[in-house]
C-alpha cells in the first residue's frame, strides 16, 4: 500500500548544464519551495500576499459586500447604520432648538430623531424646526430610501445567489482492480432536487521550469471516462484512466511532490429548481491521493424495496488491488502456461 501523505521538499540536484545561481538570485528550486499555496484560493486565506496593486474594496464594493462572510456582512451593516446616524445626529445637534421634542444640547434625543428620520416611522413627539433642519431631513430621508432599497437588493441577492451543493471525497484514490489503473474522486448531490446537464472536468497541474528556468504553472486536462452527466442525483464517481495517454502515466508521487501537483476537479451543472447555473470545485495535493483503495459502497437495496444512500460511507475507502511487481507477472504467466515459455 502507497499512501502519498507528506509533502516533501524539492532537493536541489546539480546539473552540470545549468548555470550557477547568482548572489541574490533564488534557484528554481528555492521558488518551488518558497510557493505553498493552492492554485484554488478558497475565500478568507491569506497563502497568497499581492502586492502592487490597489484597494479594490471601495471600487469593487458591491462584490465586497457579496463575498464576505454573513457575520462580516451584519456587522458592517450595523457599523454604517450608525455611522450614518451619527453623522445627521451632529448635524441637528450644531443648530440650536432645531427639533421640538428635544432637549437642546441632548445628542442621544438628536440620533433618536434621526433613526426615526431615516427610517420615515415618525411617531409624532418630535419634529424638525426650521428651513436648515427640514432641509438637512429632506437629505436624511433621500438617503435613508437609497439604502434601504440597496440593503435589500443585497440581501436578497446574497440569499438567491445559486449555490451548488456538491460534495467531493476527502480524498482520491487509485486502484488497480481494472487491467489499467484508474484515479477516482468521489461527488454527491447533497439536495434532493437533481443536477441537470451536468459537466465535469478534471486537470492535472504542476509548477514546472521552462527551457529560460522560470517557473510556470503547467495544466493537463485528465481525460474522464464520462464527463457528461444528463441528469445527476444523488453521486457519482469522476474516473480517469492512467494509460499511455494519460499524463499520469510512469509519474511517481516523489515526481509529483516535487512539482507541487495537484488535481483540480470542477463541475457544472443546471438546477432543476431555479433553472441556475451552478459551479462547484475541489482540489487535491498528492497526499490526499490513496494508492490501492476503493471507495466503499454507500447505496444498498433496503428489504422493503427502498434504496437506501449511507452519507456515513461516502468518504470511506477499502483495500482494493495493488499493482503486481514485474518478477510476480512472470510467476503469475508462467504458472498459468504450465511453467512452458
Amino acid at each position: 500500500m502507497i499512501h502519498w501523505r507528506h509533502r516533501k521538499r524539492m532537493q536541489a540536484r546539480p546539473d552540470p548544464g545549468a548555470p550557477e545561481a547568482q548572489d541574490g538570485h533564488p534557484t528554481v528550486v528555492e521558488t518551488v519551495n518558497r510557493i505553498r499555496a493552492h492554485v484554488l484560493e478558497e475565500n478568507g486565506r491569506r497563502d497568497i500576499i499581492r502586492t502592487g496593486l490597489d484597494s479594490a474594496s471601495l471600487g469593487d464594493l458591491y462584490h465586497t459586500l457579496m463575498t464576505m462572510s454573513w457575520f462580516m456582512f451584519f456587522w458592517a451593516s450595523i457599523g454604517l447604520y450608525l455611522v450614518i446616524n451619527i453623522a445627521f445626529a451632529l448635524m441637528y445637534y450644531v443648530i440650536p432648538h432645531s427639533v421640538s421634542g428635544v432637549p437642546n444640547g441632548d445628542f442621544l434625543d438628536d440620533i433618536f430623531f434621526s433613526v426615526q428620520t431615516i427610517s420615515t416611522v415618525g411617531y409624532g413627539t418630535m419634529a424638525p424646526v426650521g428651513r436648515l433642519t427640514n432641509t438637512i431631513v429632506s437629505f436624511e430621508v433621500l438617503a435613508g430610501m437609497m439604502l434601504n432599497a440597496l440593503a435589500t437588493g443585497l440581501v436578497f441577492a446574497r440569499f438567491s445567489r445559486p449555490r451548488a451543493r456538491v460534495l467531493f471525497s476527502h480524498v482520491a484514490v487509485v486502484s488497480y482492480d481494472d487491467v489499467v489503473p484508474t484515479l477516482t474522486i468521489r461527488i454527491a448531490n447533497q439536495r434532493r432536487t437533481l443536477i441537470l446537464s451536468a459537466n465535469i472536468e478534471m486537470t492535472l497541474t504542476r509548477l514546472m521550469p521552462d527551457e529560460h528556468g522560470r517557473l510556470v504553472r503547467r495544466f493537463d486536462r485528465l481525460t474522464l471516462v464520462q464527463s457528461h452527466m444528463p441528469i445527476f442525483r444523488i453521486s457519482l464517481n469522476a474516473t480517469h484512466l492512467i494509460d499511455t495517454q494519460s499524463p499520469l502515466y510512469g509519474l511517481i508521487a516523489e515526481t509529483l511532490i516535487d512539482q507541487n501537483a495537484e488535481i483540480i476537479i470542477t463541475m457544472d451543472g443546471t438546477d432543476e429548481i431555479s433553472s441556475q447555473t451552478i459551479f462547484a470545485r475541489h482540489a487535491y495535493e498528492i497526499g490526499h491521493v490513496k494508492h490501492g483503495y476503493r471507495f466503499s459502497d454507500m447505496i444498498q437495496n433496503r428489504p422493503d424495496g427502498r434504496v437506501e444512500v449511507d452519507f456515513r460511507r461516502f468518504h470511506t475507502t477499502e483495500p482494493g488491488d495493488l499493482p503486481m511487481a514485474p518478477e510476480q507477472e512472470t510467476s503469475h504467466d508462467e504458472s498459468r502456461d504450465g511453467g512452458h515459455t
